[in-house]
């Protein structure tokens, strides 16, 4: 067995439970990778406290989890929970993220000054004059709108926006609510008759199949996505 390894962590009722893994096999993991929890977890063990070797007992696990099943639960952590990672995989995660940010803005902005496409070399010296932090585990395309606001400090750039038309069922509002606001602006919202919530979101257009593809996850396909023009 490999004396390599790193911590998951994750908070529950009030608890704290961590276990111990493969830094590459988990990172594969948190990234959205299936891999079996052989593969990543090192010793088959629930810690409240790893560092001091102090074990989670069953009643903890059952409470804060609903099974006492320790892959199933390392599975649960690494996921959801906090990975820590090496500084080199912090660096080569933030390095792939930046290259997508940049691919993502070179598509869909442009210098308003000129109407021109912005290159990918002025936009990594401004990315660093502006002191973009980037998140290593977030998608690239769910940071563009904070990227955006620490960029136009020192650069100007204008990136094409599009309202879109989201309707979902109510059961899934709040799941839906929560990972649309970091995507854009909501600019109205409302529930109809029927119990459904609609708004109406403006957001970078080239975000449309991420848009779709949040909706249809929380919603299990019963939700709706449709652009409904240009924002000014």
């Amino acid at each position: 067995m490999s004396k390599r390894y790193t911590v998951a962590r994750m908070s529950k009722s009030g608890n704290t439970f961590e276990v111990l893994v493969d830094p590459e096999a988990a990172l594969r993991v948190k990234m959205g990778e299936n891999l079996p929890p052989s593969k990543f977890l090192v010793y088959e063990e629930v810690y409240r406290d790893s560092k001091k070797g102090i074990r989670a007992n069953a009643n903890e696990l059952m409470k804060s989890f609903g099974t006492t099943n320790v892959q199933d639960i390392a599975l649960k952590i690494v996921r959801e929970g906090d990975l820590q990672i090496t500084a080199e995989q912090r660096r080569r995660l933030i390095e792939e993220k930046k290259r997508q940010i940049i691919d993502f803005l070179c598509k869909h902005a442009i210098d308003p000054r000129t109407n021109t496409p912005i290159p990918p070399q002025r936009l990594e010296l401004s990315l660093e004059e502006a002191g973009v932090s980037i998140d290593p585990f977030l998608d690239a395309k769910k940071q563009v709108p904070k990227v955006l606001e620490r960029l136009r400090m020192v650069l100007p750039i204008k990136v094409g926006l599009s309202t879109f038309l989201i309707r979902v069922p109510n059961d899934a509002q709040p799941s839906v609510y929560r990972h649309l606001k970091p995507l854009g602006k909501i600019l109205k919202e409302e529930w109809g008759q029927d119990g459904w919530w609609r708004c109406e979101l403006e957001a970078p257009a080239g975000m449309i199949t991420d848009l779709v593809e949040l909706v249809n996850r929380y919603t299990a396909g019963r939700g709706e996505v449709k652009p409904v023009g240009e924002a000014k």
